[in-house]
């Protein structure tokens, strides 16, 4: 008979801190933090850090949440500093980096403990992401588990581009992924530690990818716990419209791969991976996004023109495992499956 993780002492169980990293989102602190405090799970620290935050965000916390740790930056880090220089500062065997914007149930944090707990291998885990404003369908930031494609193009189990499903029985067995979404991340201290922390060049965008891929590259897994679900609003901090986002995510997509690859993969793969984003750029103009366009544009030529500061990033004790031999990678393009072949879910892309 499994115990009950919120019956037995306090100190059997590990520490866990949910860190929530802040920058100007007061309303969804106001909103939704309340349901994190409402967590079913003793040994637990809730923290929030903030990132210079222009609005009250930081005299409602101290007002409203005194037990809630307050960690005050003094200019904004981004998400990849801010929760890097917030983990550093905070004790705990496993973290929980946790977006402001999401509404958590009370019993949402157990099951990733104890399958932890059970399987000491486990680097980070991932809980089922759902919508907010809609609670049958699946989030983009997540959804039920993140893949990539041999190119560097993320999906996800239930959100493949913007095909976005509604909950799928079929995709609600626990199993290896290959990233574990940003924005509700459950990972190990050590493993945090051990792969490097976040990449703080990024600032935000590709970070949990490029973490999940050293990871396994440490020999952790990443793995998708069904049995626990979370709400999250989405697009709260960077809306997807903005060109920004487009930039960070083409540019620091371009600069995992250049980390990460075997050194004989690097110039293959990252010429494919510029042919399709051109195609991906004209998209763009073809249907009058021109600020996207450019975006595009000004994320290949940033990340040419440091190519070799991103080669030199690399660790070549751990970047010696192709792509294809990693858990939850798709050795074909995700470009080609969704838009040439019409593969739109990611039950039709027979994915083994």
């Amino acid at each position: 008979m499994q115990q009950d993780l919120t019956s037995t002492q306090t100190n059997h169980w590990p520490r866990v801190a949910v860190v929530i990293l802040n920058y100007g989102t007061r309303q969804w602190l106001e909103k939704f933090l309340p349901s994190v405090l409402n967590t079913a799970y003793n040994n637990l620290e809730i923290v929030v850090a903030d990132n210079a935050s222009k609005d009250d965000s930081v005299s409602f916390l101290k007002e409203h949440y005194p037990q809630v740790t307050l960690l005050q930056f003094h200019k904004n880090l981004g998400y990849t500093g801010g929760y890097n220089k917030a983990l550093s500062l905070v004790t705990a065997d496993y973290f929980v980096l946790l977006n402001s914007d999401i509404e958590v149930p009370s019993n949402w944090l157990e099951p990733m403990v104890k399958m932890a707990i059970e399987n000491p291998n486990i680097g980070a885990i991932q809980p089922t992401i759902l919508d907010w404003n809609n609670k049958q369908k699946y989030e983009y930031a997540g959804a039920a588990g993140g893949y990539i494609d041999k190119y560097g193009y993320p999906f996800c189990k239930g959100r493949v581009f913007d095909t976005i499903e509604i909950e799928n029985t079929s995709y609600q067995s626990p199993g290896k992924i290959f990233w574990a979404s940003g924005a509700c991340m459950f990972i190990k201290a050590s493993a945090f530690e051990n792969s490097g922390g976040l990449e703080e060049r990024f600032f935000a965008h590709m970070e949990e990818i490029d973490l999940c891929w050293r990871l396994h590259l440490h020999g952790y897994d990443i793995m998708f716990c069904p049995e626990s679900k979370v709400y999250h609003v989405g697009g709260a901090t960077l809306n997807k419209a903005k060109p920004q986002k487009t930039y960070l995510n083409f540019h620091n997509s371009l600069a995992m791969l250049a980390k990460n690859l075997p050194k004989n993969k690097v110039l293959q793969v990252i010429f494919m991976r510029l042919v399709i984003d051109h195609v991906a750029a004209y998209k763009f103009l073809f249907e009058g996004k021109v600020l996207h366009f450019f975006a595009v544009a000004r994320a290949h030529l940033t990340f040419i023109a440091h190519y070799k500061k991103w080669i030199q990033l690399r660790d070549p004790k751990h970047t010696q495992t192709d792509l294809k031999d990693l858990p939850g990678v798709l050795n074909s393009s995700i470009v080609k499956e969704y838009f040439i072949s019409k593969k739109k879910t990611f039950d039709s892309l027979n994915f083994k």
